[in-house]
């Protein structure tokens, strides 16, 4: 695995998303014919963590993580419920489970369970491709300052 991307989903085993923090999303590439879309996710990826000190400094950089042929997209997301203030959402990770149709053909279903504030994104697709988007900036906060950021792709 090339350890500064771009990372696609061979490489899943070996990616973390952790307290990964999402900015922006879109959907994009749409394809008629089968009703998917691409799934654009505008998050700092935390390439690194290491304990310093007391605590930890993290290597983290702005990159874009694109779902490729989504489908059956499901987002809940609420700032209601713990009367949060917007700012960027954080994943908890991402998961994916094989799937096998009855035709052979093979694709993944996806889940980004979301723990801050309370969410959840779930859809299927086949694949993935990740590459960063900005500088890698070592800091103690998971999350990039808006000053460090590219402006993104908010949605």
């Amino acid at each position: 695995m090339n350890s500064t991307g771009p990372w696609h989903t061979e490489d899943f085993e070996s990616l973390s998303w952790h307290d990964v923090h999402v900015h922006g999303f879109r959907l994009d590439n749409f394809k008629d014919d089968n009703g998917s879309a691409d799934l654009v996710l505008d998050i700092d990826y935390i390439l690194r963590w290491e304990k310093s000190g007391d605590g930890f400094a993290f290597t983290v950089c702005q990159a874009e993580l694109q779902f490729h042929d989504v489908f059956g997209l499901k987002f809940q997301l609420d700032y209601a419920t713990p009367t949060a203030g917007m700012c960027s959402f954080s994943i908890h990770g991402v998961e994916r489970e094989l799937i096998t149709f009855p035709t052979g053909y093979q694709s993944y279903h996806w889940r980004l369970p979301i723990n801050w504030p309370k969410g959840l994104i779930e859809f299927q697709a086949p694949g993935f491709t990740q590459t960063l988007t900005g500088t890698p900036y070592v800091q103690p906060n998971q999350a990039l300052a808006p000053d460090q950021r590219r402006g993104g792709i908010a949605a």
